[in-house]
């Protein structure tokens, strides 16, 4: 079976239109772009790589006019795409959960910076002031001011769970607070392992994972003595680490240009929806490589 972007579009457009069909349609004149050809476009987009809006929708019109016949103007798509956010955070979970990734009891969690100005000019006056703040990425060894996307997702690198937070908060409080409103998802999975680096250090989180039913595996700190199974960490961190670098390489996550609250989270959301339909895709049709996107970036 052949693998490329519109093979992927297809069969992630008849799913989502297949959700929907047995839906009560809402009352007044339906939009001629549809909600299942919105999702696509925007998988579309974060594949191709087409980080500015404005121009995406012009290579849209062009180039994919046959299949996308009613495209809207920019601020019609800026605007659907935004309230489409719950949509998106859903149909995440739905391609998650039609894997059998979704039912692994190993997860990888680590956050990663998705900065959001680049001057001080833009600090003080961005819409994102009070929510973003100055971070510090150690991995790189450089500050940026934005947030910090927090990813909880499978050795395959299947998005389970993810979240955008402020970066002077603490990663185990955002950690526990993920865990605290998908309570029911974590209850569903017995004997779960959760891998995290040395920065979720922490004897009560520990005691609460614990409580939870989960073991949390991570390397040992300074002055502390070797951890079970700390040697077999380092070859899983990597894997979660070149998830990061598929968001930021291929997804152009750092090249969102947001500036406001919701612009940010729908096109983060919109990268991490990119990454669940391709994962899915390659699930689907029995690919060696299950997070390759290379088929579809072009």
């Amino acid at each position: 079976m052949s693998q490329d972007i519109d093979t992927l579009v297809t069969a992630l457009y008849v799913k989502i239109d297949d959700d929907r069909a047995g839906l009560a349609r809402l009352p007044g004149r339906p939009p001629k772009l549809s909600h299942s050809e919105l999702l696509c476009l925007a998988v579309m987009q974060a594949l191709l790589g087409h980080h500015n809006e404005a121009r995406w929708l012009r290579y849209a019109r062009k180039h994919l006019s046959e299949a996308f016949p009613h495209i809207p103007l920019d601020p019609g798509y800026n605007k659907r795409l935004r309230a489409a956010l719950p949509q998106i955070k859903r149909w995440i979970r739905i391609l998650a959960a039609d894997t059998d990734f979704w039912n692994e009891t190993v997860w990888i969690c680590d956050s990663t910076p998705v900065p959001c100005g680049m001057s001080r000019t833009t600090v003080k006056r961005s819409a994102l002031a009070g929510w973003a703040n100055y971070g510090y990425c150690a991995s790189h060894s450089r500050f940026f001011w934005g947030l910090r996307l927090y990813l909880v997702c499978t050795p395959s690198g299947m998005p389970i769970l993810w979240a955008l937070a402020d970066p002077k908060i603490g990663e185990r409080e955002v950690l526990a607070a993920m865990l605290e409103v998908d309570a029911d998802l974590v209850a569903d999975r017995k004997g779960l392992l959760l891998v995290t680096d040395k920065g979720f250090a922490s004897k009560p989180l520990e005691r609460s994972l614990s409580e939870q039913g989960i073991t949390l595996l991570r390397p040992s700190r300074k002055r502390e003595v070797m951890r079970p199974g700390e040697p077999m960490l380092k070859k899983v961190r990597q894997l979660v680490e070149s998830v990061n670098d598929t968001f930021k390489g291929q997804l152009d996550l750092e090249q969102h240009g947001a500036r406001t609250i919701e612009g940010v989270s729908v096109r983060v959301a919109q990268r991490v929806l990119a990454l669940a339909a391709a994962i899915w895709r390659n699930f689907q049709t029995g690919q060696a490589v299950s997070r390759s996107l290379t088929a579809y970036d072009h």
